[in-house]
């Protein structure tokens, strides 16, 4: 017998509202929203994701506008548990959390959208997921412009895939970008959005996942520094350092966070 999905609802890591759920929660609000055809946004985010809100005001309310933020690795999940004994036992990691809710609309004939990335990823992440879910519809699928959205841009974005008839949209733009996206995309869309970050590259083949001995040690963002580290050190060096001290200081509550709401209008979404 399968345990019960864990869901302990928001909790403040840094001024960040993470939810501490696991892969089961999480999964089943995905799916529910697909099945019933209304807007839920999520994304997965580990340390620099969190930094990413901790560290700017604007994009922590947009943050905290999501429906879902889940502790993608196996720091978050330690904060979570040292913050607010939340029990979590794992982690949700982004890459995983989509081939679990990828296999489950394949199984209940649910179509699904590729947003970001490059034609050539795309490419190779629609061959992949093919084999592995031989089911699975791909309703369609559409690379990052790598800029802003132009004046009107983003309803025309939500009319392809309205038009498209998918059940629930992959965002795969990089953080924060993918999030941001999310937020503003949100309320054009009666589907869910899933900002997945590199999990499009890892399912392409254009990533090595780190072992699994890592992932549980909370070395994941090791591996990742030593496979691209001229274009990563900033991000795990300095964000890693910030996020245990800012992490310590509120758990001495040296420091009090302040979640805070979404500005009231966005100028400049990526696409």
């Amino acid at each position: 017998m399968s345990a019960r999905p864990l869901d302990a609802g928001k909790r403040d890591l840094l001024g960040v509202l993470v939810d501490a759920l696991d892969y089961e929660a999480a999964i089943g609000k995905v799916l529910a929203a697909a099945r019933e055809r209304r807007p839920l946004a999520l994304t997965a985010l580990a340390v620099h994701g969190v930094m990413t809100g901790a560290n700017d005001p604007a994009h922590r309310g947009r943050l905290n506008a999501l429906d879902v933020v889940a502790p993608d690795g196996q720091p978050v999940r330690w904060g979570l548990n040292l913050l607010h004994g939340t029990g979590l036992r794992d982690w949700v990691s982004g890459p995983e959390l989509v081939l679990r809710v990828l296999d489950r609309m394949a199984e209940e004939d649910l179509p699904v959208y590729l947003y970001g990335s490059t034609p050539a990823t795309l490419d190779r992440l629609a061959e992949s997921l093919r084999r592995r879910f031989p089911t699975l519809r791909i309703a369609g699928a559409e690379p990052s412009k790598f800029r802003v959205a132009r004046p009107g841009e983003l309803a025309e974005i939500a009319a392809r895939i309205a038009a498209s008839d998918a059940r629930l949209v992959l965002v795969g733009l990089g953080c924060p970008r993918q999030e941001a996206f999310a937020f503003a995309m949100r309320p054009l869309l009666d589907v869910p959005l899933m900002a997945v970050g590199a999990a499009f590259d890892y399912h392409a083949g254009a990533l090595r996942p780190a072992p699994v001995w890592m992932q549980r040690s909370g070395l994941a963002w090791l591996w990742r520094l030593l496979l691209e580290p001229r274009r990563l050190w900033r991000r795990y060096l300095v964000y890693n350092s910030e996020f245990l001290l800012l992490l310590g200081g509120q758990k001495m509550r040296l420091w009090q966070p302040r979640p805070c709401g979404p500005a009231e209008e966005q100028t400049a979404i990526p696409v």
